[in-house]
């Protein structure tokens, strides 16, 4: 299943996360993706790495687990932008592939001559993909977005996130970007299954601020109906005690996720062996623990404190209440669950080193699809590409000379 889309070429000129992890996945599908990089700095991911501490500067040329994880199985091409020659030969590129993928913003498409416009003109049946951080019209159209900005913080996720004191809750790197990517990923689909049908192409537009607000949907409605911001509840007093987290007796936090609350409390109770909380009348509906949420959270805090998560997971499944731990990425990457359902998978970087990456979200028919080949080193795929498309080795020279190429 991995050769689904063998034969598809797909021209990547972006960087950073969201567009680069769809063009990875189209990759892992057997397209052949080739990637557009700066010849001196190539993706700025290169240069980073994300930590259990946060994403820090790299200055070696090192493993790069982020940067794999993001560009496995692309070819690249070290090609400067702003050179008249560079960009004559990304138009000549552009003028043979299925797919031509760009983060860059409207502004830039324009300086490059690499609008929709421009490169549709010589392959019309070119499926064109752009994405921006806040959309292709309005006055910020050409704003620089990354998702803590455009899909975190504007669409308005992170003011709905967290306790009720205190600040507002940030976000992991490239969150909003991998789900951004989930929406690429699917729009290209659609545009090949529709040029299947009719045999032209089309422009793709998606935008980091509009899929936030697709994350956001039901509270986005919620706002539009109520003209008011959704409310961030501290644990303590949650509307529904049975759709809360809770911490155990060996420091480990439990998600209770049971929003039809009349219909698990019996059972609830029954696990919990808390029969005599639901005596009083005020706890027997959804309504009345509500009004009573707060009194009922502390005194189920201090029964979840007295066993230990496995204690309590084993009880609300012989009861089958709906609950999950909520675990540490150190506790997720050894989860059980995960490697019984294949949900990684080993490649190769370009040192040879053995680096476990995410799978696509996705099977079909069962199966898993397995990226085969770790990312590129820069700009080692530039000659054999421009001879590919019937440039020269004369040719090839002169652009090096030039600045125009790696």
């Amino acid at each position: 299943m991995t050769g689904i889309l063998k034969g598809i070429k797909v021209l990547e000129i972006a960087n950073w996360v969201a567009a680069p992890s769809a063009c990875s996945m189209l990759a892992d599908l057997g397209a052949e993706v080739v990637k557009i990089e700066h010849p001196e700095t190539g993706d700025p991911v290169r240069s980073i790495e994300v930590t259990p501490d946060g994403i820090i500067t790299k200055y070696t040329d090192d493993e790069n687990t982020s940067f794999e994880q993001l560009n496995r199985g692309k070819k690249s091409i070290g090609i400067n932008l702003a050179h008249k020659s560079g960009q004559l030969i990304v138009q000549k590129l552009a003028a043979e592939v299925d797919i031509l993928v760009t983060n860059l913003v409207p502004e830039r498409q324009g300086k490059y001559k690499l609008r929709y416009e421009d490169v549709q003109e010589t392959n019309p049946k070119l499926i064109y993909v752009t994405l921006t951080g806040y959309g292709v019209k309005g006055e910020e159209k050409d704003r620089l977005g990354f998702d803590y900005a455009a899909f975190w913080a504007r669409s308005g996720i992170m003011s709905s996130i967290g306790n009720s004191v205190g600040p507002p809750a940030q976000q992991r790197p490239g969150m909003g970007d991998q789900v951004t990517s989930l929406s690429l990923t699917t729009a290209i689909g659609l545009a090949l299954f529709d040029r299947e049908k009719t045999g032209k192409g089309q422009k793709i537009e998606c935008s980091l601020l509009q899929t936030g607000l697709w994350v956001l949907g039901l509270d986005f409605a919620a706002a539009k109906k109520h003209k008011a911001p959704v409310k961030r509840h501290s644990h303590n007093t949650a509307n529904n005690p049975l759709s809360n987290y809770y911490k155990t007796k060996n420091e480990k936090w439990i998600q209770l996720v049971m929003f039809d609350s009349d219909r698990f409390w019996p059972g609830f109770c029954k696990a919990m062996d808390i029969q005599n909380l639901g005596e009083p009348s005020n706890h027997h509906t959804a309504s009345g623990r509500k009004e009573n949420s707060e009194a009922l959270i502390k005194d189920l805090q201090e029964k979840f404190a007295s066993q230990p998560i496995e204690f309590w997971g084993d009880r609300l499944d012989q009861e089958n209440c709906i609950w999950a731990p909520i675990q540490t990425l150190d506790e997720v990457i050894v989860d059980p669950q995960i490697e019984a359902n294949e949900y990684t998978s080993i490649i190769k970087d370009s040192h040879e080193n053995s680096v476990e990456v995410l799978n696509i979200p996705i099977k079909f028919n069962g199966a898993s699809i397995n990226p085969l080949i770790g990312a590129p080193v820069l700009g080692q795929d530039t000659e054999t590409k421009l001879l590919e498309i019937g440039f020269s080795w004369e040719d090839i020279s002169k652009f090096k000379d030039q600045g125009a190429i790696i």
